[in-house]
């Protein structure tokens, strides 16, 4: 496949800089970045954002993360390799990212399952991740950015070796 543009971010000056902004912020409100790392990866996942997947997987990795739960992160439901906060946390990832799945696209139970676990605060920054997240996942679907065109090695065997920004 390949990329419809080759710098999205490039053509609009300032774009990479407010993303940048806003994923660090999403950063400060004391979520477990172990945490944050999962609920990127299965909103990737749901958006069917490759680029996001590969990129999420593989920083994921490389912070300490798991094979197993990278893995499983797709079945969470039913894998046991999560804490219940984690589960809080996905299960928000998911219906925040599939927002018009059902009549009432936060129901009462999953919010109050995540407010179990993450006070205000880290639920704000949970919410400013996901929706982050689908920021990112919907720039590179759209622009058909292709996994590992953020790896100059991989894009070299994966995709155009032009394609030399993409966000996640």
């Amino acid at each position: 496949m390949e990329p419809r543009l080759t710098n999205l971010t490039g053509l609009i000056p300032g774009a990479v800089k407010a993303l940048q902004n806003l994923h660090a912020v999403a950063h400060t409100g004391g979520v477990p970045q172990a945490t944050m790392n999962l609920v990127h990866l299965r909103a990737s996942q749901i958006n069917g954002c490759s680029f996001c997947v590969d990129y999420g997987a593989r920083h994921a990795k490389k912070a300490g993360e798991t094979d197993e739960r990278l893995f499983a992160v797709a079945a969470w439901r039913d894998a046991p390799f999560y804490t219940d906060a984690e589960r809080a946390a996905l299960a928000l990832a998911e219906t925040v990212t599939r927002l018009s799945d059902r009549e009432d696209p936060v129901p009462d139970s999953i919010w109050n399952e995540a407010a179990k676990y993450y006070d205000e605060k880290q639920l704000g920054s949970l919410l400013l991740w996901i929706g982050t997240t689908n920021i990112y996942n919907r720039l590179n679907v759209s622009t058909r950015l292709p996994a590992g065109a953020w790896d100059p090695d991989a894009a070299r065997t994966t995709g155009p070796a032009n394609v030399t920004a993409g966000v996640a």
